[in-house]
This record gives C-alpha cells, structure tokens and sequence, in this order.
C-alpha cells in the first residue's frame, strides 16, 4: 500500500476549503468513485459498479463530504502478485486484476490465507477503504472551533504558562493530518507522548499482540488506515477495540448501522496463579467506585529504591451500590501493575538499565499485592484517591484491559519503569485533561505532582489508625515485628533495638530465649519465629536460583529442579502475556472466545501448579547442611513456643487453642 501525495491542484483546493469554513461559507462536497472500465466487459463492468457503490454506501457521510474530487478506480496487471491494490498520484486507485476473475465467477468466494478479512469481496472494499482512508486523513481542513483553538494555544507560546502546555500546543498548531496526528488517536493507538519528552511521542508501538494487521504499527497514517476498515467492514470492532471504536464515531458523528452490542464486562487472566481464582475472570467497570494510585514504599534493593505504582481498583461487591463501603470490598479489589517479567530467574540491575525486560500489565488481587509488600518484602503501602468522574474511570478501565491483551513493552528501571507506564495508562485511559500536564519518572514523585495539581487527595492517610482500618493504608510487617520485639526486649534483657538484628541470630541460638512463661511474651516469639521462617526460606529459594544459574553445584536433583523452575518460568510467560492463549482474532477477546480461552489458561494453570508441587517435594533435597539444620532449628522453635502457648493459655483458663 503506498499513500498518495497531494498534488499542487489538491494544495490550493485545501486551504480554498479551509478559507471557506473560516469564513463560515459552505460548498458543496461530496466524493465520486469512478469506474475506468473502458477495456472490461460487461460483466466486469457491473460487478466493478456494484464493489465502488458498496464502499460509498459504507463511508461516513462525513468523509464522502471532505472527500470534494473523483477518485478514479481500475484494474491492473503490472501489480505485484501479493498486493490487493495501490494509490497512486492524481487521485486514483488500483486493484490487482488477478482477483477480478475470481470475484466475478464467485461473488461470495472466502478470503484465501494470509488475508486478514471475511471473503474476497470485503478484501477489496478494505482495500479501496484503506486507500481513501488516506486521501481523507490528508485533508486537514480546519473548523471554525479548531481555528479558535489554534489562535488560542499560538497566544499561549507568547505566555509564561507550563512548559508541558506549550509543547501541546506546538503540536497543535503544526498538525497536517485530519486524523493521524490526533493526540488522543495516537495515545490509544500506542504512540502515546514520552515522559520527560516534552511534545514527542513514543517511537515504536508496542501494543503489537492481537493485531488484526501488523501493518497498521508502521506509523499512524497506516493505523488510520487499516482501522478504518475493520470500524467500518466488522460488526464486532467496536467490542474488540472499544476505545478505538468510540474515538471514530465521536470524530464522525457517526456508526456503521451493522455495529452489534457489546458485553460490559472486560477480560482479563488472572496472574495470582492461586487454587482458589479461576484464571479467567472478568473486570466489571460499572462495579468500580473509585481509582487510587497505590504506592508501595521504597525499599533498599536496586529495584525497589525508588518505590512501586500501580492502581487499585477499588471495585463494589455483587448488588452493593457504589459508594465508601466499597472500600470494605477488599476481596474483589484489584491492582493494575506494571513490572518487568523477568524470564531468567533472576532481576539484574544492569539489564534493568539496557532495556532487557518485558515490561507487562499485570491484573493481580489487591490481598496477593498487599501479602507480597507488607509480609515479604517488609514495604507499606499507600491507597490514594484519584479525582476521576465516572466516564474517565470506565475508559481507563477499557484501556486498562486493552494494555493487558495487547501491550508488550520494554522496561527501563529509568526510563520506563512503573512510575512511566502507571502514568501513561492513566493518561490514554482516562483522557484527563490536566493528566497530559504531568511529568515524573519516579512513584513517589508521580503522587507528589498529582497531589499538587489536584488530582490525588491524600488526606485520607493523615489520621494512620483510621487509615488502616477503612484501607487507604497497609502497614508493612516490619512496623509489627519492630513492635512485637519491643515487647521482648525487656523481659529477655536484649541489648539490641532492632528486630532484624533477632532474626539474623540462628534459630540454635534464639532458642534458649525461649523458656518464657509470660503469655504475650511467648506469644511474640512465636510470630518473630514464624518471621525467621519466612525470610529463611526466601534466602534459600534466591540460593537455589543462584546456584543454578552458576552451575556452581551439578547435582542430579539441583538439575532437575533447575529444569523445573526454568520450565515453570517458560510456561507461565502465558500469565503475563495471555495473548498468547487466543491463536486467531485481535483486539479483546469476545464471548465467543471465552470458553476456549478459559479452558486453555486452566489447563495451564494446572501444570503450573503440578510443577510448583514438585518444586516444593524437591525442596528438602536441595538444601545444604547449613540451610537444613537452620530450617530444623526454626521449626523446632515453632513448635515448642506453639506447644507452650497452648500450655499456658489453658493455664489462664482459657479456650483450647488448636
């Protein structure tokens, strides 16, 4: 497909046209598809007639007015066998004759493969559509409103307004393009603007998965195009590209009468990789009350230093009408959170930096994110509310479903890292004006610049008690453990003030610190040691990893566990890239595709969980001397204070504990 380019003619008759809207004239204007059929026979004649009126009944009656010319269309035999058709200069276009005969002894003849559309026919509307698509897209003919608009934004670059504000409009002021270069076409199509680069815009796309073209990621131009023809030639487009969908009907004032009713509900793969959810779920955005920007404190590890973004969605249960007891819905809540996929068994600072991760969104329940930062990583995390009416809330959660089936990016600690996505998504998504304005690479500093303009309130963390009760804040384990170990300290004569330091002793030598027979006491021991368990086999688990990766210990059983876990790690690319679960179709997948969707992420869920069983049967196997006899002490230590806090609980004359 080559784009035509405007003649000198079609120059002059542009800027007449724009003069005669600035004025607030009118001519009349309307496109003519004319059949070159001079060397056809009759038949073909007809039937060519009967494929350019079909196309003219199928545009917008927006287009056919811009589109003021004849558009010559004719048959060729000097076109390379692969393609349908070409644009040429001089408002004409060419169709390949190799499918005249084809079309004509078959009207209804099916597509043949390596053709994206239904049949034969629609192929040559898509491909005239396609065509036209860019004679329309370079008629940048300006309204009365989008001339006030650029007298506005050239009054702005002589102020001393936001520099992010003048970059905007700059772009506005230069665009040659009646679609392509719309800011909003290119955040949802997935050039959307570069953070810390003022008025640029991503380079490559990398919404790529569930393309129903790869051609369209050449450049917008041909994104323009090849959308065009499935918004106007398929029924389901507005299902599958639902933002897409919206953005040409509002820009026409106008849909294809063919357009069917779409499912509310949006899914999604659940990444928990937990017995108790079912891998494929659905996100219902009538059921969100609000959005909050969920921050996970920085930590002391490279990747964690700067802090963690996502969203929250804080999503009403089943009848509950959306409201603040939404807040208490905590097990349908769920958390919107870029990361990078790491595929190598380990995260490396300096790949970080190069750029070898995939970055994905994943779709994840709000208590996995709240256990994996407050109970292992030891981080707190901060809910915050987002101003969000109702409409930008269900578009970001239309974009965020789009990003989950079809964005494959590339994750940058600096550069692109959560902080980046988290704001482009919440940009493309919810179309917030003031959004577009913002510019920060860093969690922490994405809220502090959202709390200044407005868009984040963060009151409701000032009162830390009500906080954590209504949700907006969950304390991390360390500020527990710090708490329980003061209540040890005295009693036990410790000389250090610091829980840690407790818990990096072996389990041999906390244990004679535990014949106690104070009741809370004991009862704080037993959650320090429980703690001692968990970071005890955390280390074990990255030493497994490590070892195998060196190949510093070639044991038959750390090789056949080394092989689980990189099967493990390749098989459960799925949840984070569950695109490619669906072989056929683009865009969100629709009812009819949920079944078998369904049944494939099962059926991989289970292996999954089967090789994680066998991972955990191996572990014993696996461990050194030092590992295992630390891993006895720990649960001889658990299972002595457990026995001796029954003992004196009942004493007290309470309950039995189990």
């Amino acid at each position: 497909m080559i784009r035509l380019l405007p003649t000198r003619f079609g120059a002059a008759r542009h800027w007449l046209g724009a003069a005669l809207v600035v004025f607030g004239l009118s001519a009349e204007a309307d496109l003519r598809l004319q059949a070159d059929d001079q060397e056809l026979t009759a038949a073909q004649q007809q039937l060519t007639r009967q494929l350019l009126d079909e196309v003219s009944a199928l545009l917008p009656p927006a287009m056919l007015e811009r589109l003021d010319r004849t558009v010559t269309v004719s048959w060729s035999q000097r076109l390379p066998q692969q393609v349908m058709g070409r644009a040429t200069p001089r408002d004409r276009i060419l169709l390949n004759q190799r499918w005249l005969g084809a079309l004509l002894e078959n009207p209804q003849a099916a597509n043949l493969p390596g053709r994206l559309h239904a049949s034969l026919r629609q192929e040559l509307q898509a491909t005239l559509i396609h065509e036209l698509a860019h004679l329309y897209d370079r008629e940048a003919v300006w309204s009365v409103e989008q001339q006030r608009q650029i007298r506005q934004c050239r009054a702005r670059l002589d102020s001393s307004g936001p520099v992010g504000l003048l970059a905007g409009c700059r772009g506005q002021a230069e665009r040659r393009f009646t679609f392509s270069d719309s800011p909003r076409l290119l955040d949802l199509a997935g050039w959307p603007q570069r953070v810390s680069s003022r008025g640029q815009r991503e380079q490559f796309n990398h919404q790529h998965l569930r393309s129903p073209d790869s051609y369209e990621l050449h450049d917008p131009q041909e994104f323009v195009a090849v959308n065009l023809e499935y918004f106007l030639l398929d029924a389901e487009y507005g299902c599958r590209r639902p933002a897409l969908a919206a953005y040409f009907r509002e820009h026409f004032g106008w849909q294809p009468e063919h357009s069917r009713p779409c499912q509310s509900r949006l899914p999604y793969l659940n990444a928990s990789l937990d017995k108790e959810h079912n891998a494929l779920a659905w996100l219902e955005p009538e059921r969100i009350y609000q959005v909050h920007y969920l921050l996970a404190e920085p930590d002391q590890s490279w990747a964690g230093r700067w802090g963690h973004s996502m969203l929250r969605l804080v999503i009403c249960a089943p009848g509950r009408p959306a409201g603040p007891d939404c807040l208490l819905d905590l097990q349908h809540h769920l958390v919107l959170s870029y990361r990078a996929f790491v595929d190598d068994l380990q995260l490396s600072s300096w790949d970080g930096l190069t750029g070898v991760y995939p970055s994905r969104l994943f779709i994840l329940p709000l208590q996995r994110v709240v256990d994996e930062y407050t109970r292992t990583e030891l981080r707190s995390l901060s809910s915050v509310p987002l101003d969000l009416d109702r409409q930008q809330i269900s578009q970001l959660a239309q974009g965020a479903a789009t990003q989950h089936w079809s964005y494959d990016g590339t994750y940058y600690f600096v550069g692109n890292n959560c902080a980046v996505e988290t704001l482009k998504l919440l940009r493309s998504g919810s179309n917030h004006p003031q959004l577009q304005e913002l510019d920060s690479q860093t969690p922490v500093g994405l809220l502090q610049l959202m709390q200044a303009w407005g868009l984040a309130d963060t009151s409701p963390l000032d009162d830390r008690q009500r906080a954590m009760r209504l949700g907006y804040y969950f304390d991390s384990y360390r500020d527990r453990y710090q708490q329980l170990f003061a209540r040890i300290r005295q009693p036990l004569q410790l000389t250090s003030e610091d829980f840690s330091d407790w818990l990096a002793m072996d389990a041999g030598q906390r244990n004679p610190y535990l014949d106690n027979q104070d009741q809370a006491v004991t009862a704080a021991l037993l959650l320090l040691e429980q703690a001692a368990l968990r970071q005890h086999v955390q280390h074990i688990q990255q030493d497994l990893k490590q070892r195998y990766l060196s190949g510093r210990d070639g044991t038959a059983a750390l090789t056949e566990a080394g092989q689980l876990m990189q099967t493990m790690l390749e098989d459960g690319s799925f949840l984070s890239r569950p695109a490619d679960l669906l072989e056929v179709g683009y865009g969100l997948p629709l009812p009819q595709d949920w079944a078998g969707l369904d049944d494939a992420a099962q059926q991989r869920y289970s292996g999954l969980l089967e090789i994680s069983e066998l991972l955990a049967e191996q572990l014993p196997e696996l461990l050194n001397h030092q590992q295992r006899t630390e891993l006895a002490g720990i649960e001889a230590n658990i299972e002595l204070l457990g026995s001796r806090l029954r003992q004196l609980h009942r004493e007290a004359g309470g309950l039995l504990l189990p």
